[in-house]
């Protein structure tokens, strides 16, 4: 069916029209989840999201994104198809969670720093959610383990590493960003020579620079609030008219055949929807089904991310060329990915001692349900864990530049 199809037009407008029937049929039901989507966005997602855009922002406009690009193009070209540009992503993205990746993705391809393919593969594999959502909020706040939070940070992350190395064969014949230009100058001071040039051709003032910035990710924000409050109506609207019981109770069916408990069936069909409420019904289930398939479907849901953060991506790659449908199936193979890791790490990594005597943050209380930090916790854990990513890029990356001129000598 093609969207200029009139059937498609007429069933998108019954639909719309039966969503307000059953939104002025439960006014207080619609109010109480509003408020609880306003909540969760105001909690957690505001303070942890708003300093990381406008860092991004910032860090663009002086040119840190350059100096990125040309120590890290010995790296990501080679394993992912993407310009050197990708690892300042790469790192933003998993540190951040999404949907930051998806905004510095447009922002390159709004500059010209990233060619079309080379886009939707870098935020098909860059957009993750990020460590303190992971480890604090769904292992330590939901599952009450800390060994949870190390298999699920295990299998998401190498899960996404692998679909960037799957999708740096996507579009293989699509036009490449321009090489950099070669000088006999050592990467780290061709770095500092790209960023140097970077900040004088973008001439704005400091002070206009963080304005912009400030405006851009409060534009993004309110847009993700938007988003985030549309979809906890619709979850519970569907729970009123019983759409959900009756998917989950279809979906039970099928999981029988295949081994996974039916009462993981709520999770799996509350995490479609909505990431957080998934994972948060995959840990409230009766004390007979194992925990590590409650891992299972907890690294599925966080990896597939929810359309509700899907329609997020969407709305800020709209603003360019970058289309949504291979992002769309690259959550897909990461949620089966993360799973199958999940599953397959799980005694590995819950009968080691690596994660004992380490510093898990504690995570307070909250009135939307979901466990959250201090906000200062957060930026510095998150801040430090950016520095981390960027630092071991740049390592691996200067060791790959050494080791390809030691082949050449």
């Amino acid at each position: 069916m093609s969207r200029r199809s009139p059937i498609l037009t007429l069933l998108l407008a019954l639909s719309a029209i039966a969503l307000v029937v059953i939104l002025v049929s439960h006014p207080q039901m619609s109010f109480e989840a509003a408020l609880r989507g306003l909540k969760i966005w105001w909690e957690v997602v505001f303070p942890s999201t708003l300093p990381f855009i406008v860092l991004s922002e910032i860090l663009m406009g002086v040119g840190v994104v350059h100096f990125a690009g040309v120590l890290l193009e010995p790296l990501m070209r080679p394993l992912f198809n993407v310009p050197g540009t990708g690892g300042f992503v790469l790192t933003m993205g998993f540190a951040s969670g999404y949907p930051v990746a998806a905004k510095l993705t447009t922002r390159l391809r709004e500059q010209g720093s990233v060619t079309q393919a080379e886009g939707e593969r870098l935020v098909s594999f860059t957009t993750t959610g990020d460590p303190l959502f992971v480890i604090g909020a769904v292992a330590i706040g939901f599952f009450h383990s800390e060994q949870v939070g190390v298999v699920l940070a295990f299998s998401h992350y190498v899960s996404a590493v692998l679909i960037g190395l799957l999708y740096r064969f996507y579009s293989p014949y699509a036009p490449m960003s321009r090489a950099l230009e070669k000088n006999q100058l050592p990467l780290p001071l061709r770095a500092l020579q790209a960023m140097h040039r970077a900040r004088l051709r973008d001439r704005r003032p400091f002070g206009r620079l963080m304005g912009e910035a400030v405006q851009s990710a409060l534009h993004t924000l309110l847009m993700i609030g938007g988003f985030i409050i549309v979809f906890s109506v619709l979850i519970q609207l569907f729970s009123a008219i019983n759409l959900t019981r009756f998917l989950s109770s279809l979906l039970a069916v099928l999981l029988g055949p295949i081994g996974l408990p039916p009462a993981l069936s709520n999770g799996i069909i509350a995490g479609l929807f909505e990431v957080t409420l998934g994972a948060q019904a995959a840990s409230e289930v009766p004390p007979s089904v194992p925990l590590i398939w409650q891992a299972v479907i907890a690294s599925a849901v966080i990896s597939w991310g929810g359309l509700s953060v899907h329609a997020q991506v969407a709305s800020i790659l709209s603003q360019t060329d970058l289309r949504v449908a291979p992002y769309l199936l690259a959550r897909a193979i990461h949620a089966i990915l993360s799973a199958v890791l999940t599953y397959l790490a799980w005694e590995p990594l819950t009968a080691s001692s690596w994660f004992k005597g380490s510093s898990i943050p504690v995570f307070l209380p909250s009135t939307s349900g979901i466990p959250v930090m201090d906000w200062w916790d957060t930026l510095l854990h998150s801040g430090l864990l950016a520095a981390v990513i960027l630092a071991a890029l740049a390592l691996l990356s200067l060791l790959v530049r050494l080791a390809n001129r030691h082949q050449i000598h």
